[in-house]
């Protein structure tokens, strides 16, 4: 039971994310929104962590900056577009649907139906060979089996 208990303790701290006390916002609706938003945004210096949770410089920064902009009463749309307008569609950890994003939704579908295709064909293949159906003419077996006795 101590062991479990340590371990919990130790785990706590891992899910607090980055924020530091002084960005916690004195409004917990607007806190909670700006927790939400940046649960969304890319660390660019990281890349693979949101900002809520990067302890890179410039998630601060992203960080500060949403809170900002809900101060400034921006809605949560506006700060996607405010943030996204400023850094590229990079700093979203999910990309939107769009014409130009496309691929980025089809193409994981697309190469594993493939993989399996090329999976079945050489599955199917491998089978024909071992079971001793090579395709080979009955005159083409005979000559095998000579060259394998000499």
């Amino acid at each position: 039971m101590f062991v479990l208990a340590t371990l919990l303790a130790l785990m706590l701290p891992m899910t607090a994310g980055a924020v530091q006390p002084d960005e916690v916002l004195d409004n917990p609706v607007l806190e909670q929104r700006a927790r939400s938003i940046s649960g969304n945004l890319r660390c660019l210096v990281c890349q693979n962590q949101s900002i809520d949770d990067s302890d890179a410089e410039l998630a601060r920064d992203l960080r500060l900056l949403v809170r900002e902009r809900l101060v400034a009463g921006d809605t949560d749309t506006e700060v996607y577009d405010f943030v996204v307008a400023r850094y590229g569609e990079f700093v979203l950890l999910n990309p939107v649907f769009a014409g130009h994003t496309i691929f980025l939704w089809v193409a994981t579908p697309i190469l594993l139906a493939g993989g399996l295709i090329v999976l079945a064909i050489w599955a199917v293949r491998r089978r024909k060979t071992v079971t001793g159906k090579s395709g080979l003419s009955s005159d083409e077996e005979k000559a095998l089996e000579r060259l394998r006795k000499n």
